[in-house]
C-alpha cells in the first residue's frame, strides 16, 4: 500500500471494539427474565456483527421477522443501554494503531450499523484516549451498509477522496460498503464471524488476523 493513506475507517462492533461480552450479557438477563436458560459467549459472539435482533431471535429460537422477536428486541435494547460499556474495551493491538494513525497525521473514523443513540452512548462511557475525527451511524444516513452511503458520508466529512482511505470490517457488508465507494477494504478476522461464513468469499482485498498488520497497508 502506498503512503497515500491519508484516513482508516473502522467498523465499531467487532472490529474497532470488542463489545461481545456486553451485547450477549444483556441477551442473557433478558433470557433469564423470561425464564429461559442463559447461553455461554460462544455460542452467540460469532452473530453479534449481525445486530442486537438477530442476536435475539438466535437465543429466542426465532425469525427475525417475527412479531415477538421485535417485541423481545426492544426490551434488549433497554437492558443493553444499561450495561453498555461493563466489559467493552478495544480489541488487542488496536490502541497501538489508532496511536500510529494520530502521531502520523491522519484521520480515522467509526462507519457501523449501530444507532447512532447506542453508538454516542458506547463513546461517551468509554475512556479510549483516542477520539475517531468521525463517526457514520447506521442512521446517519438513508441506506447504511452494505451500501456505500455511510462510507462516502464519512470520506466527506474527513475531507479525503475514498481511494486515500482504508476501510476495516468483520463482515461482508463492511467489505461491500467500502469497495461499493471505492475504498480499499481489508477483513477482520478477529471479529465475530459466523460459521457459515467465509472472509475468503467476501472480496476482501487481504485478510487481516490481527490489528497489528494494518501497520504495513497503512504506511
Amino acid at each position: 500500500m502506498s503512503s497515500g493513506v491519508k484516513a482508516v475507517l473502522f467498523d465499531l462492533d467487532g472490529t474497532l471494539l470488542d463489545t461481545a461480552g456486553d451485547l450477549v450479557g444483556a441477551v442473557n438477563a433478558l433470557l433469564t427474565r423470561h425464564d429461559r436458560e442463559q447461553l455461554p459467549l460462544p455460542a452467540l459472539r460469532p452473530w453479534v456483527s449481525q445486530g442486537g435482533l438477530a442476536l435475539v431471535s438466535r437465543a429466542f429460537n426465532l425469525s427475525p421477522d417475527e412479531k415477538h422477536a421485535h417485541k423481545l428486541w426492544r426490551e434488549y435494547l433497554e437492558e443493553y443501554k444499561s450495561r453498555i460499556s461493563a466489559t467493552t474495551s478495544l480489541f488487542e493491538g488496536m490502541a497501538t494503531i489508532l496511536s500510529m494513525i494520530e502521531e502520523s497525521g491522519r484521520k480515522w473514523g467509526i462507519v457501523t450499523n449501530k444507532p447512532k443513540f447506542l453508538t454516542s452512548l458506547l463513546l461517551e462511557q468509554l475512556d479510549l484516549g483516542f477520539k475517531p475525527d468521525c463517526v457514520v451511524c447506521g442512521d446517519t444516513v438513508s441506506r447504511s451498509k452494505p451500501w456505500p452511503d455511510p462510507v462516502l458520508h464519512a470520506c466527506e466529512l474527513l475531507s479525503i477522496p475514498p481511494e486515500q482511505g482504508i476501510m476495516v470490517g468483520d463482515d461482508a457488508r463492511d467489505i461491500l460498503s467500502g469497495q461499493g465507494a471505492g475504498m480499499v477494504s481489508l477483513a477482520a478476522s478477529w471479529g465475530y464471524i459466523r460459521p457459515d461464513d467465509d472472509p475468503e468469499h467476501w472480496g476482501a482485498e487481504a485478510i487481516l488476523d490481527h490489528p497489528r498488520q494494518l501497520h504495513d497497508w497503512i504506511n
